[in-house]
């Protein structure tokens, strides 16, 4: 290299330092001051990593003083160069520029001014950013975008909820599906969507305090979303940062019992400014016009100040058609606003139904049937399907005419867009449960210890004296001391030995009401047989309890049983196992249900066994038999347990209490009575016709299937390797589907977006992310591929590479000049711009002469014609072509103008058909039904004029390019 005071060069490997200046030489090495970093830098002369900088004609250069030349000549003395040209400020004033006095803070951002600076890529990283900008554009105009990058089975009912919610603007939605049918992810797929979108950037959830810890799971393991959880303790330490604590976090989960006690609380989360609440458990919020609970009162506060609000219950009648009401209400106070008035609109959909129910059974409707759907929607509208469906028309035409019938209805019905309900019975799909109740005698030592826990129980309450009788292991440890073993003669545990020996093959599920009751069966089952079993309960940490779910799950060295305390029964997905053992019994309905949802569940592929071993004459004997006699609990969901509970609780605590069991048969026989006259009010209310339209029927099955078709795609494998490798992160195979990802010494930056400092372990495979929940999903939407593509972007990697192409049909030297530009729109996320025109890609192929070949040279086969070129010589090819590549670029600013236009255009018509449907749908809707919220189409209209004017002003650069030389050997 040759050097000479005063000359400008900048560091290949520094680029932030700034432009460098030599400032002193000596035979062996160059000394270099990058004045805008306040670094120097001492390198050997023969090797110094740094490039001359030299500008061209026609750019434009800042001086040192603050004004800008356009250069028209370079002028080259004694190895300094000195450029001549007009002012920016003064275009009549020539002017000399010597490149001493260049600004320092010069930076080569622009792909020209890198490539022209010797500041060359690799091309391996050139093909990573334009598959970048590519598979992002893909995927903000995926109609799926929110859907598919969830742990999570493809379920088409949650999908179609999901799907039809998502989308909405500020959606205010009551999902009532029944146990087991994914309330929680749909609301997780909803929450998900609108945040891609940009609709909510704040979001409270609130929940019963027993389920705080299972939604922060589910959001952070199945959608990557973390939620920080609120309590007095939480909130005491963020008043150190601001005077209201739920501003220092985004997203927010607290129970609503924390809500509930502190007014002042409330008051601050009431200022939070949320764009989406979510509440679950709502068929706790008691209602009365006179007097609502203040549960209720809390929740409709919020409500009233939040745009998107949904309401989460597995049972939406179940305190009485006056608390369905109100939770309407609290979704849309407009439109539910006398429960008499709701009541008479509701007698009108019953009927409907059944003519709906009919058309689907193929049968001909008569004309009363005809004349009642006519009232909702127009004959005109109607006949023509009617038509179809009694002519001999093809099958597929028919259920076509049906599905339009049925969603025209859905429009047009009273709840039928705030309110979805799947249930078991029309979604279908579930296992068998085979129920083995199992009666064993009861040890003499618990009959002893009971028996003196009785005497020095002193003044015991009724329901603290029917919990101790339902766990009699607790009351001898507490006379017998730690050093006991209560696990060494229990009747139940020696069964549970001779039973998970039995079936080796097999995932055992144990759950117990104690944590301490699942760490002493662990001990048991390890001592006494040398099982392998892990423990799961609430004293472990959420990484201690996903190794243990982890470990359970891994098929082979893995556990053969996992023993979980009550918090195992909530929100953990164990279907790959099928046999569940209850050691003891919880003493709620509702409890007994989500132990069992632990394997009953959409997407258990086996029948159920469900195994109850209890002791003989004792409260356990009672509860089992309440249970299986008196609400079939055990082999049947039952919606209706708590309510038939809150009945006869105070008569089966005595009953538990003491033992004595005269009056157990009446108890059984009413409680049965009662369930059975539940069952049968539920089963007359249900809204046939919003289960249909709920469950979304061919359109559900299609976007399931769309998703499905993503899954699995090969693009993204080798996209998200090439990234990490670039990145400079660790990769390890771990076989079974999985890599570990490390962060490594020689990262590009220090942290990687969505990567803890330790690592991970990652799975392309849905099937393995979802038996493995250690393990991270990758899909295109998943933080480390997000946050590594943004990555990539505003580092700035892969914008300037040099090739050779070995082709012997054209002459050596021929060049070609590969142009990636890039259009976005200025515009805040929330406007809903990236639907529409997401930042887009234009890619220019222009040959010597300036011809645009793009079309005719497709970019993956023809990269895979290219090989790299060392940096040195690409530098050198570069400084011999360089005028001609500035022409080039010149001439690729005129035709890309045409292509930026037509984008633009595109957006422009693509956003105006489908907002103006919409809007035209809802307008025509509204005369209607009334369930059509003002404010919805408000917003429609705002956001036309708004995209319109954000669409026009839509702006393009330059964002990468490659240049190509023609070589034969």
């Amino acid at each position: 290299m040759t050097f000479a005071l005063g000359q400008r060069w900048i560091s290949d490997t520094e680029t932030d330092l700034g432009l460098g200046t030599v400032v002193a030489l000596d035979a062996r090495t160059v000394t270099v001051m990058f004045a805008a970093s306040e670094e120097n830098r001492v390198y050997a002369r023969s090797d110094a990593p740094v490039t001359r900088v030299i500008f061209n004609v026609g750019d434009l250069i800042d001086s040192q003083e603050g004004w800008s030349l356009k250069i028209q000549e370079v002028v080259q003395d004694q190895g300094l160069v000195s450029y001549l040209g007009v002012r920016e400020d003064n275009a009549e004033e020539g002017v000399v520029l010597r490149e001493i006095m260049l600004s320092n803070q010069i930076r080569f951002n622009k792909p020209q001014d890198k490539l022209y600076a010797g500041q060359i890529d690799r091309m391996d990283n050139f093909v990573l950013r334009y598959r970048a900008l590519i598979n992002q554009y893909q995927q903000h105009k995926s109609p799926m975008r929110g859907l598919c990058g969830m742990r999570a089975g493809l379920i088409p009912h949650q999908l179609f909820v999901a799907h039809e919610v998502g989308r909405r603007h500020a959606p205010r939605v009551l999902l009532a599906d029944e146990v087991g049918l994914g309330k929680t992810i749909e609301a997780g797929m909803i929450i998900h969507q609108q945040v891609l979108a940009g609709r909510a950037e704040r979001i409270l959830i609130v929940v019963p305090e027993t389920l705080q810890h299972q939604w922060l799971v589910e959001m952070m393991r199945r959608f990557n979303l973390h939620f920080s959880i609120f309590d007095e303790e939480r909130c005491i330490e963020a008043l150190a940062e601001t005077d209201n604590p739920f501003d220092t976090q985004q997203y927010v989960l607290c129970s609503l019992d924390f809500l509930r006690k502190s007014r002042k609380r409330f008051e601050q989360a009431l200022e939070g400014e949320w764009d989406l609440l979510v509440v679950d458990e709502a068929h706790h919020l008691e209602w009365k016009p006179e007097k609502p609970s203040r549960e209720y009162q809390v929740v409709e506060g919020l409500a009233e100040v939040t745009p998107g609000v949904l309401l989460l219950t597995a049972t939406p009648e179940q305190l009485g058609r006056e608390s369905h009401f109100a939770r309407l209400r609290l979704l849309d106070p407009d439109r539910f606003f006398d429960f008499e008035e709701f009541l008479k609109e509701e007698q009108q959909y019953a009927p409907v139904a059944d003519s709906v129910a009919a058309i689907f059974s193929g049968q001909i409707l008569d004309d009363a049937a005809k004349n009642q759907i006519g009232d909702l929607l127009s004959e005109q509208d109607v006949e023509p399907l009617f038509r179809i469906l009694e002519s001999d028309s093809d099958e597929s035409e028919k259920a076509t005419a049906r599905q339009e019938l049925i969603d025209n209805l859905m429009d047009r019905h009273g709840t039928g867009r705030v309110l979805f309900r799947n249930t078991r019975a029309a979604v279908k799909g579930f296992p068998k449960r085979c129920v083995h109740l199992l009666p064993m005698p009861i040890p003499t030592q618990y009959t002893t210890s009971m028996r003196v826990s009785g005497l020095i129980g002193g003044k015991m309450t009724d329901a603290a004296r029917a919990l101790k009788n339902l766990y009699p292991e607790e009351a001898f440890q507490e006379f017998e001391g730690d050093e006991s073993s209560w696990w060494q003669f229990d009747s139940r545990v020696n069964w549970l030995i001779e039973k998970i020996t039995e079936k080796r093959s097999e995932k055992v599920l144990v759950i117990a009401s104690r944590a301490s009751t699942a760490l002493q069966l662990e001990q048991a089952l390890r001592e006494r047989e040398g099982i392998r079993a892990t423990v799961f309960h609430e004293d472990m940490s959420i990484i201690e309890r996903d190794k243990a779910a982890a470990y359970f799950a891994q098929e082979e060295g893995g556990a053969q049983v996992l023993i979980c305390s009550e918090i195992g029964s909530e929100g953990r997905n164990f279907q790959f196992s099928n046999q569940l053992v209850m050691f003891d019994l919880p003493f709620n309905p509702d409890l007994l249900e989500q132990r069992i949802g632990r394997l009953d569940r959409i997407g258990q592929k086996r029948d159920i066994d469900i195994y109850v071993p209890y002791l003989e004459g004792t409260a356990q004997g009672i509860l089992a038999r309440w249970f299986d006699e008196g609400l079939n609990a055990f082999a049947d969901t039952c919606p209706t347990g708590r309510t038939v509970y809150d009945k006869y609780s105070d008569a089966l605590i005595t009953m538990l209490a003491s033992g004595e069991t005269e009056g157990l048969e009446e108890i059984i026989s009413q409680s049965a009575a009662l369930n059975k006259e539940l069952k049968s009010q539920l089963e007359q209310g249900r809204d046939r016709l919003l289960e249909m339209h709920s469950n979304g029927g061919d359109k559900a099955a299609a976007i399931a299937e769309s998703i499905a078709a993503t899954d699995g795609d090969t693009n993204l494998v080798t996209f998200a390797l090439s990234l990490f490798d670039t990145i400079g992160l660790d990769q390890d195979d771990k076989g079974e589907n999985a890599l570990v990802v490390t962060p490594s010494d020689h990262m590009l930056v220090p942290s990687y977006p969505g990567l803890p400092y330790d690592g991970a372990t990652i799975t392309f495979d849905r099937d393995t992310a979802l038996s493995r929940e250690d393990m991270n999903f990758i899909s295109w939407e998943h933080p480390m591929i997000q946050g590594g593509i943004d990555l990539l972007m505003s580092e700035g990697v892969g914008t300037a590479a040099v090739s050779l192409l070995k082709n012997k049909a054209l002459p050596v030297g021929t060049l070609l000049l590969e142009l990636v530009y890039k259009v976005d729109a200025q515009a805040p996320k929330r406007s809903g711009i990236q639907r529409f025109l997401p930042t887009t890609p234009i890619r220019l192929m222009l040959d010597g002469k300036g011809n645009d070949l793009s079309e005719q040279v497709e970019f993956e086969s023809f990269n895979r014609q290219l090989s790299p070129v060392g940096r040195h010589i690409a530098s050198k090819l570069v400084a011999s072509v360089q005028d001609q590549v500035h022409h080039l670029i010149e001439v690729g600013e005129k035709k890309v103008v045409e292509k930026v236009e037509s984008i633009r255009l595109r957006a422009q018509q693509e956003m105006e058909t489908s907002i103006n449907a919409e809007l035209n749908r809802l307008q025509a809707l509204k005369a209607i039904n009334p369930n059509i919220r003002d404010d919805e189409l408000v917003v429609l209209e705002q956001q036309i004029a708004e995209l319109r004017q954000y669409i026009a002003q839509a702006q393009y650069q330059l964002d990468s390019l490659r240049m190509i030389v023609v070589s034969h050997n």
